[in-house]
């Protein structure tokens, strides 16, 4: 497991068209799954525990920005013969296993993950209504331990962000197992 963490990347970048399908099989189009007030976008994967320890936040998260008329898409670009726990097959029990509600797609090629300069799972991306990034960075101060957290990052940038406030750009990099390039 190499730990990484995300790359600093430009507020206001717009974010890169995709389509992918999910583990069933149903195709998504990025500007279908934009929310009236934004996407919450997460590289992740069933292995890395990283991802693991953030899951049931990231569920969480997206039911609260579902209140907020914020969209959530989870993205595995984990399709790797050699990480067996992150196929398809195993994403459905995932999805079984969390009530994930939200469209947790395949990312076979790569390419998504890359347009998106991902390095790490979990790594979060949270864009506003006109498609502009506006917050990429670790969901909270504790990956860990989730009874240790004193700032929730993430959130607090999804109520400003659908208040219409200012998001604060001290953001701090995400971290986690390290995509496995193909």
């Amino acid at each position: 497991m190499a730990l990484l963490e995300s790359i600093k990347i430009p507020l206001g970048t717009p974010i890169p068209d995709f389509e992918l399908k999910d583990a069933f099989g149903k195709s998504y189009q990025s500007a279908q799954l934009i929310g009236e007030r934004g996407l919450l976008v997460v590289f992740t994967c069933n292995h890395c525990p990283y991802a693991m320890a953030v899951w049931p936040r990231v569920v969480r998260l997206a039911q609260y920005g579902k209140g907020m008329r914020v969209n959530t898409v989870a993205i595995n670009p984990n399709i790797n013969p050699d990480f067996p726990d992150d196929a398809p097959d195993k994403m459905i029990l995932k999805i079984k296993e969390l009530g994930i509600d939200f469209p947790y797609l395949v990312d076979e090629t790569q390419q998504v993950a890359n347009a998106f300069r991902a390095q790490c799972t979990p790594d979060i991306y949270l864009f506003d209504k006109n498609k502009a990034l506006v917050y990429h960075g670790r969901i909270d101060d504790n990956w860990k331990n989730e009874d240790e957290v004193t700032v929730e990052e993430l959130k607090e940038a999804m109520n400003n962000m659908a208040a219409g406030r200012a998001i604060n750009a001290k953001q701090f990099p995400s971290m986690g197992c390290s995509i496995k390039w193909k």
